[in-house]
């Protein structure tokens, strides 16, 4: 089980008498990829700050191995960060970017009384390759950081906040100015590096893809609050109110009503789902993902619509799909052309219910649909089918 290294109690924080975290309470574990994720202006970077010391919270407690650190300066936290303007020295080369904060003196008590201590030049030079080898540099030490690309200065700036050891690396949307081919590749790099440490790195990013592939948890924040935490499988595939549901992929999210335990309703029809625990006739949430709904000829569909619009997506067609007013987003690997008339099936796994929500609302009003079915009181697919057609 993995040690608790860091934990905010109860944290708020205020500018200019704005609430940017609303009562925070959150732990990060050793050697733990956890990302902070959510839109502009959240408090995911907020939180960061706080945890490296840069911003002291306007209320709670911040804990590093069970002790406060509140007062601590950022110098002085087993902390490094990682920013997206990378802030290396342009007229130092590599080696001396990396090996700069190993050249300050650092003060260490010894008798009752504190002296500065200078780290060996051969240690620097050892410490400094074998960073430098971890981030793919190696041979690199005598380029100018000018002569990089945007992803080697990013692999110097990782190694320069590595080499100290901290015990926690945080890193702040350090992603964002690379192009997304570049991107994609660091993010493979960076858990790779994180892995082969084993330390703790936290993460900051408002890319739901970059989360996904990279961490242990993600921690979704909205409006300065924890809206969820969970593996990025937990976060996707059981979203715990509207928000989550839209901001991680592509949901269509509707009113529903939810009669009973695996009962629910919507479009005046009545589903089969898998969740329970709602009281009788409670208006609910009803996320339903684009990839999870099968088209089906018209005749055999539980709800008819027309496709409205195609867009060619590589791997599969985004199509919306127009159901008396209401469009909707399925994604599916077969063309099916503006105009059609369409059938969808949904089988009781791919229907998610979940508790209104203040975000109840942005999404459209959908239940006074209404079509001419035969009468059913739950709909029940004769076969169960995967995803697509």
């Amino acid at each position: 089980m993995s040690k608790e290294l860091i934990r905010l109690v109860d944290c708020c924080m205020a500018f200019d008498g704005e609430l940017v975290l609303d009562h925070i309470n959150l732990y990060f574990n050793d050697s733990e990829f956890l990302t902070l994720l959510g839109p502009s202006g959240c408090g995911k970077t907020t939180t960061l700050r706080i945890i490296g010391g840069f911003i002291m919270p306007t209320s709670g407690e911040v804990l590093f191995d069970g002790v406060r650190m509140n007062d601590i300066p950022p110098h002085l936290r087993q902390v490094n960060t990682v920013f997206q303007r990378y802030a290396l020295f342009p007229h130092l080369n590599v080696f001396e970017n990396v090996a700069f904060g190993l050249r300050i003196p650092k003060t260490v008590e010894e008798g009752g009384r504190k002296k500065k201590v200078k780290i060996p030049e051969d240690e620097i030079r050892q410490r400094v390759l074998e960073m430098l080898e971890v981030v793919s540099l190696k041979g690199f030490e005598h380029r100018r950081v000018t002569e990089l690309s945007g992803g080697q200065q990013q692999r110097v700036a990782i190694a320069r906040a590595l080499v100290n050891r901290p015990k926690v690396l945080l890193l702040d949307e350090p992603l964002g100015a690379l192009d997304l081919r570049l991107r994609k590749d660091m993010q493979s790099e960076l858990k790779r590096i994180q892995q082969q440490l084993g330390i703790t790195f936290i993460y900051v990013t408002h890319d739901q893809e970059e989360a996904l592939a990279m961490s242990d948890t993600i921690v979704v924040m909205d409006q300065g609050k924890i809206q969820q935490i969970g593996t990025p499988e937990d976060i996707y595939n059981e979203p715990k109110n509207a928000f989550v549901a839209d901001f991680i992929g592509e949901s269509n999210i509707l009113d529903g009503i939810m009669h009973e335990d695996y009962v629910v309703e919507f479009f005046n029809r009545k589903f089969k789902c898998l969740d329970k625990g709602f009281a009788p006739k409670e208006p609910v949430d009803v996320v339903i993902r684009p990839e999870d709904i099968d088209i089906v000829p018209v005749e055999s569909g539980q709800l008819k619509g027309t496709v409205t619009s195609v867009t060619f997506k590589g791997v599969h067609y985004d199509t919306i799909v127009d159901f008396k007013g209401f469009k909707w987003l399925i994604q599916t690997t077969d063309y099916h052309p503006e105009g059609e008339a369409i059938g969808i099936i949904l089988n009781p796994d791919d229907i998610h219910i979940m508790h209104k929500s203040q975000y109840s609302g942005m999404f459209g009003d959908y239940s006074s649909y209404s079509e001419e079915y035969d009468e059913m009181d739950v709909f029940e697919p004769e076969e169960e089918g995967g995803h697509g057609e």
